[in-house]
């Protein structure tokens, strides 16, 4: 890769859309929080606690995750949290982004989500004054709990559903479908908010059809075994459905062994809406313009292709028309203005 190959990935203006907040906790705001607190780690130090992110699957990340979250105990812990993620992510050329939090992980500590709300909605606000970075918030809920359980966390939320755009679905995908949660979302969706929901990366195309038939999803989060069933992926291709995938994620998990063998590059071939996302990059080795990174020099992206990811990431926002309309005039522009010096 050229450095101008490099400096087109890092300054197209670009959407990020699959990134949990929790899990931007980079080690050295762990241990940061934990000393304010008065919390100990069960690690050492930064090293020995980066050291352990080493994944067999989703779950054994999972255990790592929400232990690492628990530090998380006040407003002002978002707000730092989320400051951090939102000038790393102004500095890889992000114009939007669509966090995705986990009430649940906090509320059963004892935490307000008031508390949490107040700290993400301030870096927000101030990302937005100092960068010009817009946001929206998603409200995920924990699929291996129960969808009693996901149901009272609606209701409490629902105060503040002014703040937030749509309701997701994470956590331990296997064994636990959509399907399970279809009255909370059809309640979600009564209240104004739209649907997301992670599906297809660690459960079959049969989750994805669950996300899109039930829960009347506007995209899919992962979504990458889509490829696995023909019929869906032609759907997937002609309704424009996107899919928010995560490169660095997919191989940290094993989703793919390695960044080569990503189906990324054929599924943008075939016409689905992919666009590139971090999920959780404190632990999966990298912020969103790595993930570019990463597919750029693993599958060949040519130009063009890097320019149809940063255009997807905008068409599968949130955002109105209009601002959509601006930033595909922006991608375009500074797409040419970069071609006389990237090499194809």
């Amino acid at each position: 890769m050229t450095r101008s190959e490099e400096e087109l990935i890092r300054g197209l203006p670009k959407a990020e859309l699959h990134v949990h907040i929790e899990g931007t906790l980079e080690p050295e705001l762990a241990f940061q929080l934990a000393e304010k607190h008065g919390i100990t780690l069960p690690y050492a130090t930064i090293d020995e606690l980066r050291g352990a992110y080493r994944f067999a699957d989703l779950q054994s990340f999972l255990d790592i995750y929400y232990a690492g979250a628990n530090v998380l105990r006040d407003a002002d812990d978002f707000h730092v949290l989320t400051q951090a993620y939102l000038r790393r992510a102004h500095l890889q050329g992000v114009v939007h982004v669509e966090i995705f939090f986990d009430p649940q992980t906090h509320t059963a500590r004892g935490i307000a989500l008031s508390a949490v709300l107040d700290g993400l909605r301030r870096a927000l606000s101030e990302a937005e004054r100092e960068f010009g970075i817009t946001g929206r918030l998603i409200l995920c809920f924990l699929r291996h709990l129960s969808a009693a359980e996901a149901m009272r966390t609606l209701e409490e939320a629902l105060p503040y559903k002014e703040a937030i755009a749509a309701v997701g679905l994470d956590s331990s995908e296997s064994g636990h479908p959509p399907s399970k949660f279809a009255e909370v979302f059809a309640r979600a969706r009564r209240e104004g908010l739209w649907a997301v929901a992670h599906a297809g990366e660690e459960g079959p195309p049969a989750y994805i059809y669950e996300a899109l038939d039930i829960l009347q999803v506007r995209r899919i989060d992962h979504g990458v075994r889509c490829e696995e069933d023909p019929v869906l992926l032609a759907r997937l291709a002609r309704d424009r459905m996107p899919l928010t995938v995560c490169p660095l994620s997919n191989v940290k998990l094993k989703v793919f062994k390695r960044i080569e063998d990503h189906n990324l590059k054929r599924l943008l071939e075939r016409g689905v809406c992919v666009t590139v996302n971090s999920d959780d990059p404190a632990y999966f080795g990298g912020y969103v313009a790595e993930n570019f990174l990463a597919v750029q020099s693993g599958l060949g992206l040519a130009q063009q292709q890097l320019v149809e990811l940063a255009r997807n990431s905008i068409e599968a926002s949130f955002l109105a028309d209009p601002a959509k309309r601006r930033w595909f005039s922006a991608i375009d522009a500074y797409a040419l203005s970069s071609a006389n010096t990237v090499r194809e």
